[in-house]
Order: structure tokens, then C-alpha cells, then sequence
């Protein structure tokens, strides 16, 4: 009893994620593992977020000192600097996503998404920033690491649970819809698809022959094997002695052998798993302990729902008690107070005051701590300001001018590399304050359970049920304050005067043009219908973005020393993919306040896995899929009114249907230098003039992105191609590393037994230069449910692979050069190689008088 009390203390003290280890070892314990998880889950969590609040406001306090910053003349102490933030705030984005994943606590879970939703947002900041002075979409980070003593499993970018889980009942219903009409419309097409094509002669006549060829040879084997049965029984003869003693030593020295080999094999595994060479087998299947971890974390996804429903129930009686109790005191108080301004204001002035207006924030002017006549001078301040509004000719642009000569110098005296102005400090701040002043400190050993306060939905609830009360009392009291003045008026003998106050004229600006909806009259659910049926919205396949398989490039930072660029790894452009589509798409305000991404192409040869990439943007963020590729809107809706119909249709039901992705295969043929023969009359080039258009029209609140996929961009216009795309992100051939783990995982993944014959080494060796889609081809022919069923009595060997890998064209080396020096002449290629030539800080943009200077010349 004492040693499991002993191993309970022992893991309520553990770090995270240790109490399952303490007992992988006895399968006996699995039941004290749950009741412990049970009790450590919400405690360990709760200490998780602590921690991930100590290194933020560590952060913070060096990202907002007192005094801001020095410029940085050196790029490359300027890139460390950020290279560092972004790190730490990946390894809290990690931590945070964890306790929101588990934490039950509904206000708890309000406050975390916050401060989640900004974490992710600075991390997709500073990512901008990094390639802005670096000049690529690929970072090498092995110094930071090192010195923050990572790993570098510890850059990869988690993905949210909540971007499906937590999903509006609106958004909710019409997901549900659209996976109706995808159904109801496979239905419907799979019976043409299951219909028998006619046969010709020549086709029947090879398959009769096939199997009357098979009939003959079982045949032929039959009767051989009759026959040398036979032969064995008229050879046999009676052994004497002497015989007898033959084959015993020869049974006892196969015997042994094979019993010396057996431990000898044994031997050398238990010295390999000594030395931590090879995984114990029984750690390979799931321990009990580990299952138990599992299903605790299932069910507190389960609790999060039960305490949110009763959340939300809670807040409607809360509200509705607040209202029927407190409401009429809150607004008697109210008409005291302001009735009370009134005559301070009166006995101060000697007049009645104006009543503040509803933009001005109404009576929440009134009952903030000032005196009536600093209230007053604040209201007549803002008057002359919006009567001031307009310009008074060359005197203020003189001043203008003045003020611009006086930033000019100071920009000549400060020249340096600064961190750009962030959008998600303050509410990272705000975050933090409220922890710190609120949850670090409560205690909550009576809220075991991890129910919500009421107290803290009266707080909240009270002060929008004052809003919304001070809105009807403001009304009353302006009323009643005329009424004052007019009998103020009277008494005097006066005139009555009019409002003094003249509405203020709205400001004519330039009116926007609004998009004419063309299809005002339909309704979604038959937007939604058409466009399947036209095949332009599809179903996103269940592939996740860490099936994408790829190793981290360990040989970055060492090429990048000598000067050379490096190609990235499928590992980099997971990371990127995950930073530039799945966050931005996930959350709306990550979106709202990130550097907005309209459009990215990924450019590669065939077979890396771009078509891969679009399905797991889809299914990780739940967005939909538009196909508006070249081949797949050929002879759709003709003509340009058909044209302008169809992008009408596509990019509204994306809008409605948030977060959606568009995806353009083959985007090189949208923009051909010259157009081949035989896809002229497909006309690629049919949307080159009006998507871009309709791209300008995706504003920061609309979660739409363009993807476009092409294996030859060098056929393109690349000016045209890089002004529609923003990103562009080159998916090289796998290296080493990433196809030692693609043959190990496909293999594992098509049934298949990596074993000692199978040298996975040399197989990677000899795939140089073949892509992740040759590799699954080539697995695909050699696995099948035959050599699955084979392999106890015959293992995989590498040369299974060798013969049709060898029947397949690799990508060569002049190919991906082709490719490297492409992307060179993209914008951010071209300023890649000026920096890496020294030429950047000649073409540096020289301000003040110098410039001008230059202009004139």
C-alpha cells in the first residue's frame, strides 16, 4: 500500500505527460493509472498554462521595454534577435494548445483562446519579418535551438483541435448540407460508373486463354509431383546401422546450429536495446497505461461540452435574474447621478450643460470621475475639433511640410533595422494582466469538478446589462433635460432656444462601388447543388498534414555558411504550409490581424505531393474545396457573362461557406507565354484577366485562399504569375533523410514487415532524384495481399524494389536546377541573391536630400 501511495506522490510531482511512464511497465496497474490521471489532469494542465504565462510575460516585457529600442545596423544580429522570439513563441503556442486542448473550465477555456489566438498571430508575424530580412520562405534556426537546447521536432507548428471542433451552429448546418448534396450527387453518378463497358473479341479471347493456360499448368504440377512421389518411394530401401547413425549426427547438427544462431540472435537484440540502439518490442504495442491516457483525454473533451452546455444555461439565468432584480436599481441610480450632474454642472457654470451624444459614449461620460466643468471643456474640445476637421490652406500644409522635414532627419539620424509595429502585442497583453490578476492567484481546491463561476458571469452580465440599460435612461434624461432648460427659459423670459448643436453632415467620401450580386434570388443550398454538379466544388480527402512525411534539413545551416542555398526539405515546406494556410484559415481572428495571404502557388515536379498539400489544408481547417483549374472549367459556362457567373457563384458560396480553398491545378496555364496546339481549344488563359480581379474583392475578414499547383512554371509569363501569387513555395525532390522515412512509413503503411532483410539505407541511397508519388507506385506493385500473406516465411528484401523502381523516369538534376534558378527571378529570389552578392546595400534606398538628389539626375 505505502509503495502505491509512494508512486502516486511520486506522479502528482511529475512533470506532464510522466504519470503514464510510471506504470508502463505493470499492465496490473492500468486502473490506478486512470483514477490518477483522472485526479493530476486538471492540476498538471493548470500548472502548464502557468508556466507558458511565465515565459510570455518575459516575452512581452522584452518585446515592450520602457524605452524603445536602438535600430540594429547588422542583419544578422537583427535576424537572431527575431529567430530567438520566434522559437519561444512557438514553444508556448505548443504549451497552449495542449491546455486548451484538455482544460474543462469554460472561463478558464475564454481566456486561454485568447491569449492562443495571439500567440499564433505574433508567431505568424514574426515569420513575416524573418523572411522580409532574410529574403526566403526557408529558415535554418540549429544556433537557436542549440542554445535553447530543443530539438528540432520541437519547430513543428501544431495544429489547433478547435479550427473543426468548435464550429458555429450556422457553420455547423451548412457543412452538413453541402456533405448532402455531395453524397445525394456520388450516388447519382456512381451507377454510370458501375455500368459493364462492351468487350471486344480480342480482349475475351486473352482472358479465355489466361485461364485455360492456368488450367493446364496446376494440371502439369499435379501430375509432376504424382510422379515424384513415386521415384521416392521405389529409391527407398532399408537402412542398416551404420545409416541410422549418418542421419542422427545430421538431424543433431542442424539442430544445433540452429539453436546457436537463435541465441546468438537474442543475445545481440538485448545488447542492442542495452545500448539503446533498437526499441524493446514491448514498447512498440500500446502499453495499458498509455490507453488509459488516451481515453482520459477523450472523455475531457467530453466534459468540455457538458460544462460549456451548462455554461451557456448558466449565462441566460444569470441574465435573466440580473434584469428582474437589479435592473430597476441600476437605472434609478443612473437617473440620480445624472440628475445630480445636472445641478453641479448648474451651480459650477451657472447654466445646464449639453447631454453627451451616443457616439461620445452618452451618460459613461457623465458617471466618470471628473468634475462638471472638466466634462464641459472635454465636450466643447471635441466640438471645435470636428468643426476644425477641414484644412486651412498653404499655412498647414507649410506646417506639413515642416513636420515631414523633421521626420526625414530623424529617420537619417536613426537608420537601422527595427521590429515592425505588431497587432497582437496589446491583446497578448491584456491576456496576460488578466491571468495575472485574476486566475494566477484564485484558489480553486473547492471547484474540483471544474465547473464556472457565477460570480464571474454576474461581473460581465452586469456591466452589458448597464450598456444596454444607459441607452434607455439616456433617452429619458435628454428629454428631461430640455424640458429643465425650458423651464429655466421661461422663468427668465427668454426665447426658447433651439438645439445649439447642428447634426454633424456625414462625411461624403468616395463611395465604393458594391459588388452586384448577380444571384440576389437563389438560395445557397442551389448555388451549392449547381456547382458540384458542375464539378467546381468537391470533397476534401481525409489526409492529414502530418501524413506528409518528410525529415528536418540537418545540412541548412552548414550550406548556408559556405554560401550555399539549400533546397528545403518536405519537413520546411510542411512547417511553412502550416504557418502561411492552416492558421490564417482556422482562426478568423488570426486572419483578421495576421499579414494577409491571398494566394500561393506550389511549384514542383510530379509526384511531391502538392494535390496531397490541398486536401490536408482542407481537412484541417474543415474548409471547402473550389477547383477552378484550367481543365476543369473548360467548356463551363461559355461566354464572358458565363464566365462572370461562374467566379460570382465561386467565390460568394466560399464567402457564405468560410474558411473555404480554392485550387488551381496547372496554374502555369493560366499564364502560357504561347499556348500549345492542342489546348487551344481548351482556352487555359480564360481566367487570366478576371481572377485577379476577383481576388482584390478577399478583404482580412474573409477566410479564402487561392492555391495554385504547377509542375512547369518555367512555360509561364513569371511577372503575371508572381503578381497573382504572393507565396511562392518550391517543393523540391525528397532528400536522404525524408526518403528513408517515406520507404519506411509506406511500406508499414501497405501491410509490409520492415525487417533486418530489408535494408531501408540502401533503398533510400539508390531513390535518389524519385519523388514520394514513385515511391507509393513502386510500393503499390510490389505489396500486394499475396506477398502481405508471404512475408512470415519470406521477408522483404530491398531488391523486390530495385526492378520497377528501375522501370520509372526519376527527376533529375538538371530538372531541380531548372526549378532552383526559375524561383530565382521571383521577387523575393531576385533579392535573395542581391543580398547574398553584396548589391542590396548599393540599391538600399538612400533617404533625405540624397534621394531627392538621385530623383532629380
Amino acid at each position: 500500500m505505502s509503495k502505491s501511495c509512494d508512486r502516486l506522490s511520486a506522479a502528482e510531482n511529475a512533470p506532464p505527460g510522466t504519470a503514464t511512464r510510471l506504470f508502463s511497465t505493470h499492465e496490473h496497474k492500468s486502473i490506478i493509472v486512470v483514477e490518477l490521471l483522472r485526479t493530476v489532469t486538471p492540476r498538471t494542465y493548470n500548472e502548464l498554462w502557468a508556466d507558458a504565462q511565465l515565459e510570455l510575460s518575459r516575452l512581452l516585457t522584452e518585446e515592450l521595454p520602457a524605452e524603445p529600442p536602438r535600430p540594429e545596423k547588422d542583419r544578422v544580429v537583427f535576424f537572431q534577435r527575431l529567430a530567438m522570439l520566434y522559437v519561444r513563441y512557438i514553444q508556448i503556442f505548443r504549451q497552449l494548445e495542449k491546455v486548451y486542448d484538455q482544460v474543462v473550465h469554460p472561463q478558464k477555456r475564454r481566456v486561454i483562446r485568447v491569449i492562443l489566438d495571439g500567440v499564433m498571430g505574433r508567431v505568424l508575424e514574426l515569420k513575416n519579418e524573418m523572411v522580409e530580412k532574410e529574403y526566403s520562405e526557408y529558415h535554418y534556426m540549429d544556433d537557436v535551438l542549440h542554445d535553447l537546447k530543443l530539438r528540432p521536432a520541437d519547430l513543428e507548428i501544431p495544429i489547433p483541435c478547435y479550427f473543426i471542433t468548435e464550429l458555429n451552429k450556422e457553420l455547423h448546418e451548412q457543412k452538413t448540407m453541402l456533405a448532402d448534396i455531395l453524397k445525394m450527387v456520388e450516388v447519382t453518378e456512381s451507377p454510370e460508373s458501375l455500368m459493364v463497358s462492351d468487350m471486344s473479341q480480342e480482349e475475351a479471347i486473352k482472358i479465355i486463354q489466361v485461364a485455360e493456360r492456368a488450367r493446364q499448368g496446376r494440371l502439369r504440377a499435379k501430375l509432376n509431383e504424382e510422379s515424384r512421389n513415386m521415384n521416392r518411394m521405389y529409391r527407398a530401401k532399408d537402412p542398416g546401422t551404420a545409416g541410422l547413425e549418418l542421419a542422427a549426427v545430421c538431424i543433431q547438427k542442424v539442430w544445433r546450429g540452429y539453436i546457436q544462431r537463435k541465441r546468438a540472435k537474442i543475445s545481440r537484440d538485448e545488447e542492442m536495446i542495452f545500448l539503446g540502439m533498437v526499441m524493446d518490442p514491448k514498447y512498440r504495442v500500446p502499453c495499458p497505461a498509455e490507453v488509459a491516457a488516451q481515453a482520459s483525454e477523450a472523455s475531457m473533451r467530453i466534459k468540455q461540452e457538458e460544462h460549456e452546455e451548462d455554461y451557456q444555461k448558466s449565462i441566460v439565468a444569470v441574465t435573466k435574474q440580473l434584469r428582474d432584480v437589479e435592473g430597476h436599481d441600476i437605472s434609478k441610480t443612473m437617473k440620480e447621478q445624472i440628475r445630480q450632474w445636472f445641478i453641479e454642472c448648474r451651480d459650477a457654470t451657472g447654466s445646464f450643460p449639453d447631454y453627451p451624444d451616443e457616439e461620445d459614449g452618452g451618460s459613461a461620460l457623465i458617471l466618470a470621475e471628473k468634475n462638471p466643468q472638466q466634462l464641459k471643456e472635454e465636450i466643447a474640445a471635441k466640438e471645435e475639433e470636428d468643426s476644425n476637421n477641414k484644412p486651412k490652406g498653404k499655412e498647414e500644409k507649410k506646417e506639413k511640410g515642416k513636420k515631414n522635414k523633421g521626420k526625414d532627419e530623424e529617420e537619417e539620424e536613426e537608420a537601422g533595422l527595427k521590429m515592425l509595429p505588431s497587432a497582437f502585442l496589446s491583446d497578448l497583453e491584456v491576456g496576460n494582466k488578466t491571468f495575472v490578476d485574476f486566475w494566477q492567484t484564485r484558489n480553486e481546491s473547492k471547484n474540483f469538478s471544474q465547473r464556472h463561476d457565477v460570480e464571474l458571469i454576474k461581473e460581465e452580465k452586469r456591466k452589458v446589462i448597464e450598456a444596454e440599460i444607459r441607452v434607455q435612461v439616456d433617452e429619458q434624461m435628454r428629454q428631461e433635460l430640455a424640458e429643465w432648460k425650458l423651464a429655466v427659459d421661461k422663468e427668465r423670459g427668454g426665447k426658447t432656444k433651439g438645439n445649439a448643436k447642428k447634426k454633424k453632415g456625414s462625411k461624403s467620401g468616395k463611395k465604393k462601388k458594391k459588388e452586384k450580386d448577380l444571384t440576389a434570388d437563389r438560395t445557397l443550398e442551389s448555388l451549392c447543388q449547381e456547382l458540384v454538379e458542375q464539378g467546381l466544388l468537391k470533397k476534401a480527402k481525409n489526409v492529414r498534414l502530418q501524413d506528409y512525411l518528410g525529415d528536418y534539413s540537418y545540412l541548412g545551416t552548414t550550406l548556408r555558411q559556405n554560401d550555399i542555398e539549400p533546397m528545403p526539405s518536405l519537413s520546411d515546406v510542411r512547417q511553412v504550409l502550416s504557418l502561411y494556410a492552416i492558421l490564417p484559415l482556422g482562426s478568423q481572428e488570426v486572419h483578421e490581424k495576421a499579414p494577409l495571404i491571398k494566394a500561393i502557388l506550389l511549384a514542383g515536379p510530379a509526384g511531391v505531393g502538392k494535390k496531397m498539400l490541398i486536401h490536408a489544408i482542407c481537412h484541417e481547417t474543415g474548409a471547402n474545396l473550389f477547383d477552378l483549374s484550367p481543365l476543369n472549367t473548360a467548356g463551363k459556362y461559355p461566354g464572358k457573362s458565363g464566365l462572370a457567373m461562374m467566379l460570382h457563384m465561386v467565390f460568394k458560396v466560399a464567402r457564405l461557406l468560410q474558411p473555404s480553398v480554392i485550387w488551381i491545378e496547372d496554374a502555369e496555364k493560366m499564364f502560357y507565354k504561347k499556348v500549345p496546339k492542342e489546348e487551344k481549344e481548351l482556352d487555359p488563359k480564360r481566367l487570366k484577366k478576371d481572377l485577379p480581379k476577383s481576388l482584390k474583392l478577399i478583404k482580412g475578414e474573409d477566410r479564402v485562399l487561392i492555391v495554385g499547383t504547377t509542375k512547369d512554371p518555367l512555360s509561364a509569363d513569371i511577372k503575371s504569375l508572381c503578381k497573382m501569387y504572393s507565396k511562392i513555395i518550391l517543393i523540391p525532390r525528397p532528400d536522404y533523410g525524408s526518403r528513408y522515412i517515406l520507404w519506411k512509413q509506406l511500406i508499414k503503411m501497405q501491410g509490409g514487415e520492415v525487417t533486418k532483410a530489408l535494408d531501408l539505407s540502401s533503398l533510400a541511397k539508390i531513390s535518389d532524384g524519385y519523388t514520394p508519388g514513385h515511391m507509393v507506385q513502386v510500393i503499390q506493385s510490389v505489396i500486394t495481399k499475396r506477398r502481405v500473406l508471404q512475408q512470415a516465411n519470406r521477408p522483404l528484401t530491398a531488391a523486390e524494389f530495385v526492378a520497377p523502381l528501375a522501370k520509372i523516369d526519376p527527376v533529375f538534376q538538371e530538372e531541380e536546377e531548372a526549378l532552383k534558378n526559375w524561383y530565382a527571378k521571383t521577387p523575393l529570389g531576385k533579392k535573395r541573391i542581391k543580398a547574398a552578392t553584396g548589391k542590396e546595400e548599393e540599391d538600399a534606398p538612400v533617404k533625405g536630400k540624397d534621394a531627392k538628389k538621385k530623383g532629380k539626375k
